[in-house]
């Protein structure tokens, strides 16, 4: 393999992977948290410190017995308690997951323990033994510290440790750049390019500047970015079906395929296509729930073409396009994008 192929977030296993290196990592050594003694009655919150967005789901180990529930949102620089009363479990393990509109999820998921996790809201009480719709994922234990309120608190960070002012303006920033507007670096440091794409933005949705401090503000940008652009490549989901799609980039030097990225039934994403590339190369396929490939009248449903890059199973981003097979990387056809007009939308519907 190709030692500059290099991994980027990813959705679990799927036929094929997702975008941008990031490294995040829970408080403490990979992803457990602080521990301290816990208080006679409390809730359990979790703090999101992070740029992304995310769901997170608990395990309750308990007198032998495992049960999760999830998923719980949290925007950048907020709490959300996940369990009222002190917890008399055995052990509290977490899972954590950013939203589609990122990609395939960039939080690396290394947890010790595996248990069942279902796609929408879901409470299993038996969750070391996955039934149908419910899928394996990885989870790790937690020890919740103290918090001055007197709650239990397990914070999700980055490894830039950022703080709740920082945290929420890298989310901005890190949203600003999915929409098309150029906020780099994400980096939670304010100053006049953030503040110009920021105000380009809100113009360009007809918004005032006071949303920004709106506890919706997350929610308005997530549908800002999920609607089709006039600028960039969009994929918008018109099918009953999750649908995994793999950007290729041609810079004139080299040419750069990268996946997966995760698409929900009805939503729309723009890949991270940054610079002014010479082309662009798309493919998509439709996936079930345990990401094998949807089948429509016996062919695989997908939409690529005849421009042939290197791919595989699971995230990746591949600089060098040659002998992908004996790199062991499969072949997969990607389709010629059109950016010639500034921006173009596929949409991916059933035949």
């Amino acid at each position: 393999m190709d030692a500059r192929d290099k991994p980027v977030h990813d959705e679990g296993r799927h036929r094929r992977p997702s975008s941008f290196t990031v490294k995040l990592a829970f408080l403490s050594a990979a992803a457990a948290l602080l521990a301290s003694t816990m208080p006679a009655s409390a809730d359990l919150k979790l703090c999101n410190r992070m740029s992304y967005v995310v769901e997170a789901a608990i395990g309750i180990d308990e007198k032998s017995a495992t049960a999760t529930r999830g998923w719980f949102r949290i925007d950048p620089a907020m709490c959300r308690v996940v369990m009222q009363g002190t917890p008399t479990a055995d052990r509290i393990l977490l899972n954590a997951r950013a939203l589609p509109v990122y990609g395939a999820s960039p939080l690396p998921q290394n947890g010790s323990d595996t248990l069942c996790v279902a796609p929408n809201n879901f409470v299993i009480a038996a969750a070391r033994q996955c039934r149908s719709g419910q899928t394996p994922a990885p989870f790790t234990q937690i020890n919740p510290t103290r918090a001055d309120d007197g709650n239990l608190v397990a914070y999700l960070a980055e490894d830039s440790e950022y703080d709740d002012d920082q945290a929420r303006l890298a989310a901005i920033q890190r949203l600003l750049m999915i929409a098309g507007f150029d906020a780099s670096p994400i980096d939670g440091v304010d100053g006049p390019k953030t503040q110009a794409a920021l105000a380009a933005f809100l113009k360009s949705r007809g918004l005032s500047t006071d949303i920004v401090q709106s506890a919706n503000f997350f929610t308005t940008m997530i549908e800002a970015v999920q609607a089709p652009s006039a600028t960039g490549l969009t994929w918008c989901n018109d099918t009953p079906h999750k649908v995994m799609a793999a950007v290729g980039i041609d810079d004139g030097k080299t040419v750069m395929s990268r996946g997966w990225y995760r698409i929900e039934p009805g939503k729309c994403l723009h890949p991270d296509v940054t610079g002014q590339p010479k082309r662009v190369f798309s493919f998509a396929e439709a996936v079930d729930t345990e990401n094998r490939t949807i089948r429509f009248k016996d062919k695989p449903l997908n939409w690529g073409g005849d421009t042939e890059l290197c791919t595989r199973d699971s995230k990746f981003e591949i600089s060098e396009q040659g002998e992908c097979g004996n790199r062991g990387l499969a072949i997969t056809g990607f389709s010629a994008v059109d950016l010639s007009s500034g921006g173009k939308t596929l949409r991916f519907a059933m035949p």
